[in-house]
């Protein structure tokens, strides 16, 4: 039996984050429980990209905020070799008069909250990009402090941090059920019994089977994307590349190597890690008229990870009504890395009674049986 004060349930970088949080706050008797290594999920398989560039106030200040923590995490959590930092914007395309629309009204918002995003024309849009097939845009939305970091890295440094501090990371430590019992949660696992009177939720794709366990329904469903990354070669794209109307993004890494992605809206809601060569005909199709030099390129591998996607594609960040003491921090919709350095202060703050840095009441799991949906328009 091992007892804690606090037990997390998902190793990636959300659940590491809020441990180091926690721990930075002086509660370190925390236990992270993940089934496979760390960073193995839905972290380990993004993009690695991170915007400013959303279409609603609480996504925008949560990228805001983890963002301005990003630029200077490798120094916070004493992590040599850094993150693999790179912040050469993203360029998000336009191709109907109805996304011309949004993405200015999504404009008008990032910049009354500071933030440095602008409309380009084609021509402007070409002059970042040059290689970019302009055919048929309308226009496009450019931030040039958007960026990409290394996942592994991050969550890497989130996890020794929290180690240094006295966190205890249980890798391959399947849960395989919470039983409750008063203000005590007992997580019996593949690996021996945990006993806390506070269990976090950060497990992603399989939120909802964990919140079955304690009776919390979350309307979460797990949605798969697809990715490949390319042979490293000499820097050709500076900026990510989005496209709502393709369902693609695309960025060339610090190393050479080229990251794309490609969503599709008719995908199952069900757990699937399995890629597709379908997706690499659909994914080479749509890449090569977007950035016609990129067809010569070959390709080293593909993937695919899942989504925890929320009906209203924002993320669940709270404590359970019918279950104190469980707090959820799931359904991030596909953006889980890029504000997990604001959800693990935030979470650690709500797990502390404290103030939050930011409002999380919006964020709360009873907004959906009350009908007030924040929608979120920008996702890939």
């Amino acid at each position: 039996m091992h007892r804690h004060e606090v037990i997390i349930i998902g190793g990636g970088v959300t659940g590491c984050a809020i441990a180091y949080n926690l721990a930075a706050r002086g509660l370190r008797d925390v236990a992270v429980l993940e089934r496979y290594y760390l960073a193995s999920g839905a972290t380990g398989r993004c993009g690695a990209g991170f915007r400013h560039q959303w279409g609603t106030k609480t996504n925008c200040l949560l990228a805001k905020h983890a963002i301005a923590k990003l630029e200077t995490l490798a120094e916070e959590l004493d992590y040599p070799g850094g993150i693999d930092l790179k912040q050469k914007g993203y360029l998000i395309l336009a191709y109907t008069p109805r996304m011309v629309e949004q993405f200015k009204k999504n404009l008008a918002l990032q910049q009354s909250l500071g933030i440095d995003a602008r409309w380009l024309t084609p021509e402007e849009a070409k002059e970042i990009v040059p290689v970019l097939n302009t055919e048929g845009l309308l226009g496009a939305t450019y931030c040039p402090k958007d960026g990409h970091a290394n996942p592994f890295k991050v969550t890497d440094a989130y996890a020794r941090a929290a180690k240094r501090l006295g966190v205890k990371i249980h890798t391959y430590t399947e849960v395989l059920d919470i039983k409750v019992e008063g203000s005590l949660k007992t997580v019996l696992t593949n690996r021996g019994t945990f006993q806390a009177p506070v269990v976090v939720n950060a497990a992603g794709g399989h939120a909802a089977t964990i919140g079955r366990m304690v009776g919390v329904d979350l309307p979460i469903k797990p949605e798969r994307h697809q990715i490949l990354v390319t042979e490293p070669v000499e820097p050709l794209l500076d900026p990510m590349v989005i496209s709502f109307y393709h369902h693609l993004y695309c960025q060339q890494t610090p190393h050479g190597s080229f990251v794309m992605g490609l969503g599709d809206p008719n995908e199952p809601k069900e757990y699937n890690e399995r890629s597709s060569w379908q997706f690499l005909v659909q994914m080479a199709g749509k890449i090569v008229r977007l950035l016609p030099p990129l067809k010569n390129l070959r390709v080293v591998r593909q993937w695919a990870g899942v989504y925890d996607m929320s009906p209203d594609a924002q993320p669940i960040l709270c404590e359970a009504p019918e279950v104190p003491g469980f707090f959820v921090a799931a359904g991030f919709s596909g953006h889980g890395f890029m504000i997990a350095p604001m959800t693990g202060q935030l979470m650690a703050e709500l797990i502390l009674g404290q103030p939050t840095s930011l409002p999380v009441d919006m964020f709360h799991l009873s907004r959906f049986s009350r009908g007030e949906l924040l929608i979120e328009p920008s996702v890939v």
